[in-house]
């Protein structure tokens, strides 16, 4: 499988690919889910020590066997962790092919040389 063709940018054309609109509307859907993102990791990432800490009756339940709340809870993070970098890796690709759009869109237009 042959790599795909990428637009030849000029160090001209860094201005005029930050000032289009649609880089714009992309990096601001891309902060979007960053931001979403780091939020619902730090949040379920503290809750672990937060609920021992308030709530240790509660973490202390057995839930499977011997497996206390606690630690069903802190496993989980690492799933959690799991489908948070996959989902990362997705839109990641999805922020490659905007990126790529947007950049022959620019390089498309008439002023571009």
């Amino acid at each position: 499988m042959t790599p795909p063709e990428h637009p030849v940018v000029h160090p001209g054309d860094f201005e005029r690919i930050a000032r289009s609109p649609n880089y714009r509307a992309m990096v601001d859907k891309k902060m979007r889910f960053i931001v979403a993102a780091t939020v619902f990791f730090l949040v379920y990432y503290f809750a672990l020590p937060i609920s021992v800490g308030y709530f240790p009756e509660a973490m202390k339940k057995p839930v499977l066997g011997v497996v206390n709340a606690a630690y069903l809870f802190a496993v989980s993070q690492f799933f959690m962790a799991w489908v948070l970098a996959w989902l990362y890796m997705r839109m990641a690709a999805r922020f490659d092919r905007d990126a790529e759009r947007v950049v022959a869109e620019v390089l498309a237009r008439p002023e571009a040389r």
